[in-house]
Formats: structure tokens, C-alpha cells, sequence
């Protein structure tokens, strides 16, 4: 028997197993990340200021193994580090892969939009979509590079279902696992 609500309901394991790619990053987290006052780690030297695309590659293609027999219509993320694992998954999987701004553009009409709270910045901002490329029905993969309280995760989460559309799945590089952002999505079904 499955122990949240997700794993229930997809029938996948929330719960990473061991792989190569996590190898790999476990190993460059260890060597190279660096942990600052607040629970703030930082991996910019790797993940979300300069990218090993090598190692991106491998993140995005177990992710994109992992949803290969689920229906993904579009990955989304949040700008700007979600960006490159996102945009890895999206071609792998073949799909389009669509970010939620940080700033409401002065040209987007049809905006979806939602406020979250920035762990890393301590703030909070809106993200938004335009309605044109989100469609009731469609079924998203989120992907992100961090997981730390959750709040952008829900931002996404309330625009997608505003659109009408659903996440048929969660794809996190890393998750913050002494933070609560795990336990709440996990607990959100």
C-alpha cells in the first residue's frame, strides 16, 4: 500500500529510488554545494547560475523516464532556474515546455496569475501565464530544480487548475527535505 495521497492516485512512488543521475548530484552537492545561514543551499555553481548540462541532461532524462507512461501535454516550471531541467524534460518527452513569469508583462493579455512566497529571496511576487498557452484538459509535469517550503509549487498548482488543466506529475532535482514543502505537496494529493 502506497502512503500519500499521490503516490495513490498516480500509482508512482513519490519517494526517489537511487539512481545514476541522483548519484551524480548527490556527489556534486557534496563537493561543491554550500550551505548558508536559513537552510539556503547553494548550487549555483552547477545547477541554477552556471549549468552542467551534462548533468541537467541526466536529471531531465529520469525524470523523463519516470513519466514516460503518463500523458504529459506541457511541462511548466517557474523562471528562471526551473528553466533548464524543464526545457531538458519538455524535449525528451517531445512536448512544450511553458514558464510562469515573475513579472506581468505590459503585452500579456489573458493572464493567469498567482502569488508565492520566495524562500530564497524572502518575498513574495506573482508569477503568471498567459491563458493562450495553458488549456482546460491539458495535463502538466511540473518540474523544478528545488523544493524548499512549497509556495511556488502551489502558486503552479492554483494556475493550472484555474486554466482547467491538471499536474499529472511533480519532477524536483532537489528537495529541502527538513523544510515542509515536501510534506505539503505530498499531502495535497
Amino acid at each position: 500500500e502506497t502512503s500519500s495521497p499521490l503516490e495513490r492516485r498516480t500509482g508512482r512512488p513519490v519517494f526517489l529510488t537511487t539512481t545514476r543521475a541522483m548519484e551524480i548530484l548527490k556527489k556534486r552537492i557534496q563537493q561543491e554545494g554550500k550551505c548558508h545561514p536559513g537552510g539556503v543551499l547553494k548550487v549555483d555553481s552547477f545547477i541554477n547560475h552556471q549549468i552542467d548540462a551534462s548533468l541537467m541532461m541526466e536529471i531531465a532524462k529520469e525524470f523523463a523516464k519516470r513519466f514516460e507512461d503518463t500523458k504529459i501535454d506541457k511541462v511548466i516550471t517557474i523562471e528562471a532556474s526551473g528553466i533548464a531541467p524543464a526545457i531538458m524534460v519538455a524535449s525528451l518527452l517531445g512536448v512544450p515546455m511553458l514558464f510562469a513569469k515573475k513579472k506581468v508583462p505590459s503585452t500579456m493579455n489573458g493572464i493567469l496569475k498567482s502569488e508565492v512566497f520566495s524562500f530564497t529571496k524572502s518575498r513574495s511576487y506573482n508569477v503568471c501565464i498567459s491563458d493562450k498557452f495553458l488549456r482546460k484538459g491539458e495535463k502538466c509535469l511540473f518540474i523544478d530544480d528545488f523544493l524548499a517550503n512549497g509556495c511556488a509549487l502551489q502558486g503552479l498548482i492554483s494556475i493550472v487548475e484555474s486554466a482547467g488543466a491538471t499536474v499529472a506529475g511533480l519532477g524536483i532535482a532537489i528537495e529541502k527535505g527538513f523544510q515542509i514543502g515536501g510534506r505539503v505537496i505530498r499531502n495535497l494529493g
